[in-house]
Protein backbone atom coordinates (compact mmCIF):
# COMPACT_ATOMS: atom_id res chain seq x y z
CA UNK A 1 0.00 0.00 0.00
CA UNK A 2 1.32 3.28 -0.65
CA UNK A 3 2.87 5.35 2.08
CA UNK A 4 1.37 8.58 2.64
CA UNK A 5 3.21 11.94 2.10
CA UNK A 6 3.18 15.61 3.87
CA UNK A 7 1.37 16.65 0.34
CA UNK A 8 -0.74 13.44 0.32
CA UNK A 9 -4.61 13.70 0.53
CA UNK A 10 -6.89 11.46 1.92
CA UNK A 11 -9.15 11.45 -0.89
CA UNK A 12 -9.38 10.20 -4.39
CA UNK A 13 -7.05 12.55 -6.67
CA UNK A 14 -8.45 13.91 -9.88
CA UNK A 15 -4.96 14.06 -11.41
CA UNK A 16 -5.06 11.38 -13.52
CA UNK A 17 -8.08 11.72 -14.94
CA UNK A 18 -7.00 15.58 -16.27
CA UNK A 19 -3.75 13.62 -17.40
CA UNK A 20 -5.56 11.11 -18.99
CA UNK A 21 -7.84 13.40 -20.89
CA UNK A 22 -4.81 15.06 -22.26
CA UNK A 23 -2.50 12.01 -23.37
CA UNK A 24 -3.69 10.75 -26.61
CA UNK A 25 -1.20 7.79 -26.76
CA UNK A 26 -2.93 6.46 -23.22
CA UNK A 27 -6.07 6.97 -25.04
CA UNK A 28 -5.36 4.95 -27.77
CA UNK A 29 -4.19 2.46 -25.76
CA UNK A 30 -7.97 2.16 -24.02
CA UNK A 31 -6.63 2.89 -21.10
CA UNK A 32 -9.48 2.90 -18.00
CA UNK A 33 -9.03 4.37 -14.68
CA UNK A 34 -10.28 1.61 -12.41
CA UNK A 35 -8.95 3.46 -9.09
CA UNK A 36 -6.69 6.08 -7.94
CA UNK A 37 -5.54 8.21 -5.03
CA UNK A 38 -1.87 9.91 -4.20
CA UNK A 39 0.95 7.24 -4.98
CA UNK A 40 -1.53 4.76 -6.07
CA UNK A 41 -3.41 3.45 -9.48
CA UNK A 42 -5.03 0.88 -11.11
CA UNK A 43 -5.97 0.74 -14.54
CA UNK A 44 -7.18 -1.41 -17.14
CA UNK A 45 -7.42 -1.40 -20.93
CA UNK A 46 -7.85 -4.65 -24.04
CA UNK A 47 -5.18 -5.65 -26.02
CA UNK A 48 -6.70 -5.30 -29.59
CA UNK A 49 -5.11 -6.90 -33.23
CA UNK A 50 -3.82 -3.62 -34.20
CA UNK A 51 -0.93 -3.93 -31.01
CA UNK A 52 0.30 -7.25 -32.08
CA UNK A 53 3.86 -7.99 -33.00
CA UNK A 54 5.28 -9.90 -36.02
CA UNK A 55 4.81 -13.40 -33.93
CA UNK A 56 1.26 -12.48 -33.12
CA UNK A 57 1.78 -11.20 -29.63
CA UNK A 58 1.23 -8.04 -27.96
CA UNK A 59 4.29 -5.86 -28.70
CA UNK A 60 6.49 -5.62 -25.75
CA UNK A 61 6.07 -1.51 -25.94
CA UNK A 62 2.64 -2.01 -25.79
CA UNK A 63 2.66 -3.97 -21.90
CA UNK A 64 5.79 -0.77 -21.30
CA UNK A 65 3.62 2.12 -21.93
CA UNK A 66 0.61 0.73 -20.09
CA UNK A 67 2.31 -0.07 -16.88
CA UNK A 68 4.57 3.06 -17.53
CA UNK A 69 0.64 5.21 -17.61
CA UNK A 70 -0.12 3.48 -14.64
CA UNK A 71 3.26 4.79 -13.18
CA UNK A 72 2.87 8.18 -14.28
CA UNK A 73 -0.94 8.38 -12.79
CA UNK A 74 0.02 7.19 -9.26
CA UNK A 75 2.78 8.86 -9.05
CA UNK A 76 1.86 12.36 -9.75
CA UNK A 77 -1.12 11.87 -8.08
CA UNK A 78 1.17 13.09 -4.80
CA UNK A 79 -0.25 16.66 -6.44
CA UNK A 80 3.69 17.80 -7.54
CA UNK A 81 4.28 17.00 -11.25
CA UNK A 82 7.04 14.42 -11.49
CA UNK A 83 8.53 13.21 -14.19
CA UNK A 84 10.64 9.59 -15.41
CA UNK A 85 14.22 9.15 -14.82
CA UNK A 86 14.32 5.68 -15.24
CA UNK A 87 12.11 2.36 -15.77
CA UNK A 88 12.34 -0.91 -16.81
CA UNK A 89 9.53 -3.77 -17.50
CA UNK A 90 10.05 -7.76 -17.27
CA UNK A 91 7.86 -9.62 -19.58
CA UNK A 92 6.72 -12.98 -18.26
CA UNK A 93 3.49 -13.66 -20.39
CA UNK A 94 2.61 -13.38 -23.99
CA UNK A 95 -0.36 -11.77 -24.59
CA UNK A 96 -3.23 -12.47 -27.17
CA UNK A 97 -5.77 -10.09 -29.08
CA UNK A 98 -8.35 -9.72 -26.69
CA UNK A 99 -6.94 -10.22 -23.47
CA UNK A 100 -7.94 -7.67 -20.89
CA UNK A 101 -4.94 -6.29 -18.31
CA UNK A 102 -4.79 -4.74 -15.44
CA UNK A 103 -1.83 -2.64 -14.05
CA UNK A 104 -1.64 -1.59 -10.61
CA UNK A 105 0.89 -0.08 -8.28
CA UNK A 106 2.56 -2.40 -5.94
CA UNK A 107 5.32 -0.32 -3.77
CA UNK A 108 4.99 3.26 -3.86
CA UNK A 109 8.12 5.05 -1.80
CA UNK A 110 8.06 8.69 -2.01
CA UNK A 111 10.77 10.92 -0.83
CA UNK A 112 11.39 14.29 -1.09
CA UNK A 113 12.56 14.65 -4.53
CA UNK A 114 12.50 10.74 -5.77
CA UNK A 115 9.71 8.22 -6.13
CA UNK A 116 10.13 4.83 -6.50
CA UNK A 117 7.16 2.41 -7.91
CA UNK A 118 6.58 -1.11 -8.62
CA UNK A 119 3.78 -2.14 -11.46
CA UNK A 120 2.26 -5.32 -12.02
CA UNK A 121 0.87 -6.21 -14.99
CA UNK A 122 -1.84 -9.52 -14.79
CA UNK A 123 -4.21 -11.04 -16.96
CA UNK A 124 -7.04 -12.13 -14.71
CA UNK A 125 -5.09 -12.99 -11.67
CA UNK A 126 -2.17 -14.42 -13.46
CA UNK A 127 1.32 -11.74 -13.38
CA UNK A 128 1.91 -11.06 -16.79
CA UNK A 129 4.86 -8.56 -16.75
CA UNK A 130 6.36 -6.78 -13.78
CA UNK A 131 7.43 -2.81 -14.21
CA UNK A 132 9.76 -0.89 -12.01
CA UNK A 133 10.18 3.27 -12.46
CA UNK A 134 11.70 6.30 -10.71
CA UNK A 135 10.18 9.81 -11.08
CA UNK A 136 12.12 13.29 -10.12
CA UNK A 137 9.37 14.73 -8.08
CA UNK A 138 9.69 18.63 -9.24
CA UNK A 139 8.94 21.15 -6.87
CA UNK A 140 5.87 22.56 -9.37
CA UNK A 141 2.00 21.50 -8.40
CA UNK A 142 -0.66 20.71 -10.29
CA UNK A 143 -3.56 23.11 -10.21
Amino acid sequence: MAKETADTEDMKSPIAERMLAQDAFSQWLGIEIIDQRPGYCKIGMTIRPEMLNGMGKAHGGITFSFADSCFGFATNAHGRKAVSIEASVNHLRALDAGDCITAETSLDEAMNKLGFHLIEVKRGEELVALFKGVVYRTSQKWQ
